[in-house]
């Protein structure tokens, strides 16, 4: 990873992967399922790694698999000296990136990376670490909405249709100036994702291109077609030479 200290910021990346992955279906926590073979949370931390823009992930596990984590994550250890530290996390979301925000009093920047993004290209990270750095405050990969959105009532009855020329699906890793996003975590108001902590405060979120390949492991669908791309996506083997 390159090392952004000489000049003054210190970009850190936050991994929540302490979710139990309910809709997954599957008897570990999600972030330790496997694709191809790798579990998801390793998939994530290589992508960080590969894309040079942090300068050290914090990821943070249940209680009761921070060994597993230990082995399983490159050069990893509970303590901050390292390029990759491990922290437990909360029962929800937010409690986990607390955690993490907690561990890390030098970040600058802090990009927030979903462990079930697994396959979200480096350059996507380095992109939205890049505008960080040219100043905008927060930024986030955002792709065009394909499908037709309804909003509707408690009862399933249609109450509009927004237009999608307008709507933006989102995905991560969603990156801030670290006291923005603080300041975000220090209130207890919900929201599904670290922009909409920031929204409340007022700051512009920036959106950039996102990727089709950081789509959100969520259900056993999702799994299979995860595999399937990882297995396109690696290189072929080399034949023995003629």
């Amino acid at each position: 990873m390159d090392n952004h200290l000489d000049n003054g910021l210190a970009v850190v990346a936050l991994v929540p992967a302490a979710g139990r992955g309910v809709r997954l279906g599957a008897h570990a926590p999600k972030a330790f399922v496997e694709v191809g073979g790798t579990a998801m949370v390793r998939l994530a931390v290589d992508g960080l790694i590969a894309s040079g823009a942090v300068d050290r992930i914090i990821v943070m596990v249940p209680a009761d698999l921070v060994e597993t984590a230990l082995a399983l994550l490159p050069g990893s250890s509970v303590t901050p000296a390292d390029t990759v530290q491990i922290v437990v996390g909360g029962a929800e979301r937010t409690d986990s990136v607390r955690a993490g925000i907690a561990a890390a009093p030098e970040a600058t920047h802090f990009l927030v990376h979903d462990a079930a993004r697994a396959l979200t290209p480096p350059r996507l990270v380095a992109e939205v670490a890049a505008e960080l750095r040219a100043g905008h405050p927060a930024v986030v990969p955002a792709l065009p909405v394909v499908d037709t959105i309804k909003s509707v009532d408690a009862h399933g009855v249609v109450t509009g249709t927004p237009a999608r020329s307008g709507l933006r699906a989102i995905q991560t890793p969603q990156g801030f100036a670290a006291d923005l996003l603080r300041t975000a975590y220090a209130t207890d108001v919900p929201a599904t994702d670290d922009a909409g902590l920031v929204e409340l405060l007022g700051a512009p979120v920036r959106t950039v291109p996102g990727d089709p390949l950081a789509f959100k492991i969520t259900t056993a669908l999702d799994l299979t077609l995860a595999e399937t791309m990882l297995a396109r996506l690696a290189p072929a083997p080399i034949g023995p030479l003629s």
